[in-house]
């Protein structure tokens, strides 16, 4: 990771996601835009967001799925490969409340002893509020509007929608903090 650390980001999730999933790549992109509009909230952390912005859903890339859950098979992957810095690694592991869908796959305890939640919780409510307020598309929309659309996507019984049926008012929450930053700023 020699070069600037937001062009690697992007490299690295381009090279993993643009071709095998233009989807997921477009939703990265669109996550990152919205990363960037939050530098008057976090400063200096800004350039860690966007990065965990790029690369928050590398892991669904196709030759990366060590364990089909993505989180952990992209912060394994950063670390492993790349040699990523650890607040960087252990935002993309753990983005969006993935505690609760590590719960629902039985791997809670490997994501925790990996990844430990940061403390940062501005930074980590920045994630989610980027990815959550993104379409699939890559284009801004509202925190409820795009838990409806994952519910509608996986069903409510999937392993994914059980996750966001128990997350939502975490994330609910965690999208309102951030507004509310973004909010109080000067104009």
């Amino acid at each position: 990771m020699s070069e600037e650390p937001t062009s690697w980001a992007r490299m690295v999730a381009r090279s993993e996601l643009a071709e095998p999933l233009p989807r997921r790549w477009a939703h990265t992109q669109g996550v990152a835009d919205r990363a960037g509009r939050l530098e008057g909230v976090l400063g200096q952390k800004t350039r860690l967001l966007i990065c965990a912005a790029l690369l928050h859903d590398v892991g669904y890339a196709p030759r990366l799925a060590a364990t089909g859950f993505h989180p952990l098979d992209g912060a394994q992957f950063l670390r492993d490969v790349h040699g990523a810095d650890d607040q960087l690694t252990r935002l993309v592991a753990n983005h969006s409340f993935a505690l609760f869908e590590a719960e629902e796959r039985g791997l809670r305890e490997v994501l925790e002893a990996e990844f430990p939640l940061l403390e940062d919780q501005l930074l980590v409510d920045a994630l989610v509020w980027c990815d959550m307020t993104t379409t699939p598309d890559g284009s801004p929309t509202t925190a409820e509007a795009r838990v409806a659309e994952i519910l509608g996507r996986y069903g409510a019984e999937s392993v994914v929608g059980r996750f966001i049926r128990r997350a939502s008012p975490q994330i609910f929450a965690a999208v309102e903090r951030v507004e509310a930053a973004l909010a109080a700023q000067p104009k």
